[in-house]
């Protein structure tokens, strides 16, 4: 994933501050996604859990995340997609059910753990974390795909 950010960073890097602070949020919350998960190079040594605070710092992150894209830009690529033309727009909008749903598993997940009293619903972190970086690859897809229809003025768009 983090390869994928680093490509979409290099295509549509620059062209807009949004934009570029979207993307820089989805790097962050993707460095606290692999310390909580303790993915190289934030391996945890003693294979303990993590702590508490922790998890609701990366829930804070995962819903902000999403937040910004529904309340900030996802309304804004529909709009530039629309001035594109058509076709644009109907791609675009349909991508956001399919994020949305991505969106429901972000916040699903936040609801689970960033009120966490106690160590003991930590043991079903990481099967929990496996679900939700899945949720999260494909809405990166799908987010990418609608900044792929913004940038490519040219072609009509299709939907696979």
């Amino acid at each position: 994933m983090l390869k994928q950010l680093e490509q979409a960073e290099q295509k549509w890097g620059g062209a807009n501050a949004l934009v570029d602070q979207w993307l820089n949020n989805r790097r962050k919350l993707l460095v606290y996604y692999c310390k909580l998960a303790g993915l190289a190079p934030y391996e945890n040594r003693d294979k303990s859990l993590p702590c508490v605070d922790q998890v609701r710092g990366f829930c804070n992150l995962l819903v902000d995340y999403v937040s910004e894209g529904h309340f900030e830009v996802f309304n804004r690529v529909v709009d530039a997609c629309d001035e594109q033309g058509q076709s644009h727009k109907a791609l675009a909008q349909q991508l956001l059910p399919k994020i949305v749903e991505t969106t429901d598993q972000a916040l699903d997940f936040s609801d689970k753990y960033s009120e966490l009293e106690s160590d003991d619903l930590l043991y079903q972190l990481d099967k929990d974390l496996a679900e939700l970086v899945h949720a999260l690859e494909t809405r990166f897809q799908l987010e990418d795909r609608m900044l792929e229809v913004l940038h490519n003025k040219k072609a009509a768009p299709t939907l696979n």
